[in-house]
């Protein structure tokens, strides 16, 4: 079974072999065919700008396959297909037909991420008109990268995964954009170093690249407006969907306000009910956009980080709408030992507790990762 074939798959990697996917996509090559790809690559916001594309894709018409990570609850929220999560028991049966075309060396030397990348493709190979493919962690390296693009979509570039990517903007930046083929679209950067970068590389390997702006008319800005207010989208978001119309007005297809309406991924401050958001950021940028989004009300956060996040400088950017922390408990051998938090928060002086029960005149905020918003949501539904 799929499940149990990629439970024996670590989900992380202390190294990576970064010519594994090349080699083994280019020996099986033939068995895959595809319409237009768009690759969306970037620190933040790579899921709702995809997810808003594909929406508007598949509602024009055109058979439309999205593939975003990681998941929250169930593995095939991964891979989704005109509007739709594809089941399980399809995945299954790609996950054959994959088998099929691997040698058993490759299939089990190849990452949960490469394998996953892979089925989605097959999956959406021969039926596609439109793919959105939306990179891991990475850019040049990343298993997204092996695919023939029409258009590479960079969303805001900052620090994050810095033992994979570089502790600097502009190594970050090398990687990131080192993926795109022939033409990119850039959403605003608040790094100097990205554009820099982008320079370079765009006179080095003759890729053209936009400014989303250049592909927003008037009628585009009140088609955000409009679709914002009915959506109570806030600003990041807004960004995002702005994204998502500079790529359909690059392809040159038209779009309706509708057709963008209730296509919000879920777990992007996202409101379970009227006093309880969850949001599966995890780092600096993120921490940024949900401050400005929510300020200046006060909030309970329910948290934990990973032990490869700067949570001392996420929670001070987060404390002005903090009323106080409640630590939730996850078992994942990635999260910071809880003591660290805590020191963490009485530098701070952020006063904190453990969850144990969602109050109802309280309001809160769940934040950290795709797994704190997952422990909650399995303790929260029950």
């Amino acid at each position: 079974m799929l499940e149990d074939f990629l439970d024996k798959k670590p989900l992380y990697y202390d190294e990576i072999d970064y010519e594994r996917m090349p080699r083994v996509y280019r020996r099986i090559k033939e068995h895959f065919s595809f319409g237009k790809i768009i690759h969306i690559i970037g620190t933040n916001g790579k899921g709702t700008t995809g997810r808003f594309l594909a929406t508007a894709l598949s509602r024009s018409g055109f058979n439309t396959g999205h593939y975003t990570s990681p998941h929250i609850l169930t593995f095939n929220e991964r891979i989704w297909f005109n509007e739709k999560d594809v089941s399980m028991e399809e995945l299954e049966e790609t996950h054959k037909k994959l088998l099929s075309v691997l040698t058993q060396e490759e299939a089990d030397s190849l990452s949960y991420f490469e394998y996953t990348t892979l089925l989605a493709m097959l999956y959406f190979s021969h039926q596609s008109d439109y793919i959105i493919l939306e990179a891991g962690l990475g850019g040049c390296d990343d298993a997204t990268a092996v695919f023939e693009k029409e258009l590479t979509l960079v969303t805001p570039i900052d620090k994050d995964h810095e033992a994979f990517l570089g502790r600097s903007i502009d190594a970050i930046a090398r990687k990131k954009l080192g993926a795109i083929q022939k033409a990119a679209i850039i959403a605003k950067q608040s790094h100097g170093d990205v554009y820099e970068v982008l320079r370079e590389l765009q006179e080095s390997r003759g890729f053209v690249s936009y400014d989303y702006k250049e592909f927003l008319e008037d009628r585009d800005r009140d088609a955000l407006y409009r679709i914002a207010k009915h959506e109570k989208l806030p600003e990041y978001l807004r960004e995002n969907l702005s994204m998502a119309i500079a790529a359909l007005n690059y392809l040159q297809l038209s779009y309706r306000v509708e057709d963008f309406y209730n296509a919000r991924l879920f777990g992007r401050l996202t409101k379970l009910n009227e006093n309880i958001i969850v949001d599966v950021g995890h780092n600096l940028l993120a921490a940024k956009s949900i401050f400005e989004s929510l300020k200046p009300k006060k909030y309970i956060l329910i948290y934990n980080s990973y032990k490869d996040k700067n949570y001392k400088e996420i929670l001070s950017v987060l404390k002005p709408i903090i009323e106080y922390v409640e630590l939730i408990d996850v078992y994942n051998n990635r999260i910071e030992e809880s003591c660290y938090i805590q020191e963490a928060l009485d530098l701070l002086e952020i006063s904190y507790r453990k969850f144990e029960q969602i109050q109802e005149d309280k309001s809160y905020l769940v934040f950290g990762s795709f797994s704190v918003v997952e422990a909650f949501l399995k303790e929260y539904r029950g």
